[in-house]
């Protein structure tokens, strides 16, 4: 069991501080919680020692004689901040020592997670800007906030990232994943693309968009800055990650050209469709009064994959390429052989192997996979969370980027 100290600023996302208590005792480890005077205007004293099982305090002379502003930091495995407003940011860029949480801040010698919550103009400021980049400096992670709702009718970038965001970000810290990332700009494609053939029908594939998911978050995690190119992804969007959602497969060529051209790595998880229609109908395609289906003439669709690999060659681009095949086994050949094939013709670094036989894989938060490099070795990943096979990815991408 780690310990976590959950640090909360006086917001109105504070509430939502109280959902990550949970998420983080419901995975076994104990947590105090440390809020600013301020944030108990939002959430009471009461919630937080409900929820956590532990006694509350927000001042350095409460309880002197066990010295909890050195002892919180100390014996932390992790420090959260979650929301951390403009002040809070300010006083711990500042190196301030004026209550228990920012004593906790500078005695911590533990990973340093902070969630910003805030108006847009707060956000977007040259000082809190500068406080941001001061603190990632000292090695501190601050996550991106989210776009969306904000307090009142306001609504843009400064909402708090939602719970199960803020908490994988702190499991990864609290896992020892290095920040090999840190600096380097990264584009992660997924989702599935959808081929119309009439306003409500289409072609298209049972990727959900999990393990792209899973790739931007671990990116996150370990010091990227994420560009998501997502394919008709239900999913909520990574805390920090730049979004941009696309439909069709030429959607997903375009923008993933484009932002490829300024990355260092690239790594294609989203399963373009193969085939597209060659004529769009205006209107529903009716039954026909003799009983025949229609015949829907089809298209090939360009190989991204391939396309990104002969920019980046023809180019002074840089960015490690990886690719995924969805790959099952036939009387052609086996998984692992029809991959090896791929990998010769795509020209990327690294190709992602799934064995999607029987529906594995697709829909699901689990996986096994074998990462192919062009240099002929093999690597198995077990099976286990998408999370995990992700971060085995970036380890490999890391190293090929030196």
């Amino acid at each position: 069991m780690s310990e976590i100290v959950l640090g909360v600023s006086g917001g109105v996302a504070a509430y939502k501080a109280a959902l990550l208590v949970r998420l983080f005792t419901e995975s076994g480890h104990g947590v105090t919680v440390v809020p600013t005077e301020a944030a108990l205007e939002f959430v009471g004293r009461a919630t937080w020692e409900a929820l956590s099982g532990r006694p509350v305090q927000t001042g350095v002379f409460e309880h002197v004689h066990e010295v909890p502003h050195v002892r919180l930091g100390q014996n932390a495995d992790l420090v959260v901040v979650a929301p951390a407003t403009a002040n809070t940011l300010a006083r711990a860029a500042a190196g301030m020592a004026e209550d228990l949480l920012t004593n906790t801040l500078l005695t911590a010698r533990c990973p340093v997670l902070m969630a910003p919550a805030m108006h847009t103009e707060m956000w977007e400021h040259a000082a809190t800007r500068a406080n941001v980049a001061t603190l990632r400096d000292r090695g501190v992670s601050v996550l991106d906030p989210a776009v969306g709702r904000l307090t009142g009718s306001d609504s843009g970038a400064g909402r708090l990232p939602e719970p199960e965001q803020i908490a994988a970000a702190a499991f990864a810290l609290l896992a020892g994943h290095p920040r090999d990332l840190a600096g380097r700009q990264v584009v992660v494609t997924a989702g599935g693309t959808r081929e119309y053939l009439d306003p409500v029908r289409y072609l298209g594939n049972r990727s959900s968009g999990l393990q792209g998911i899973a790739l931007a978050e671990a990116a996150i995690a370990r010091g990227a800055s994420v560009t998501l190119v997502a394919a008709n992804v239900s999913l909520p969007a990574p805390a920090g990650a730049q979004v941009v959602e696309v439909v069709s497969t030429e959607d997903l060529r375009q923008a993933t050209l484009a932002h490829a051209e300024r990355a260092d790595a690239v790594v294609m998880a989203a399963a373009p469709a193969d085939f597209r229609p060659v004529s769009f109908a205006d209107a529903k395609i009716k039954k026909r009064a003799d009983g025949q289906a229609p015949t829907i003439e089809l298209a090939l669709n360009p190989d991204i994959l391939v396309e990104v690999v002969r920019q980046r060659d023809a180019s002074s681009a840089v960015p490690v390429v990886v690719g995924f095949a969805a790959e099952t086994g036939d009387a052609q050949g086996t998984v692992l052989e029809h991959a090896r094939a791929k990998l010769a013709r795509k020209g990327c670094e690294l190709l992602v192997v799934n064995d999607v036989s029987d529906g594995k894989v697709f829909g699901r938060h689990d996986s096994e996979a074998v990462i192919l490099s062009a240099g002929g070795e093999t690597h198995e990943v077990p099976f286990g969370h998408k999370s995990a096979l992700a971060h085995e990815i970036w380890r490999h991408v890391a190293t090929l980027l030196g």
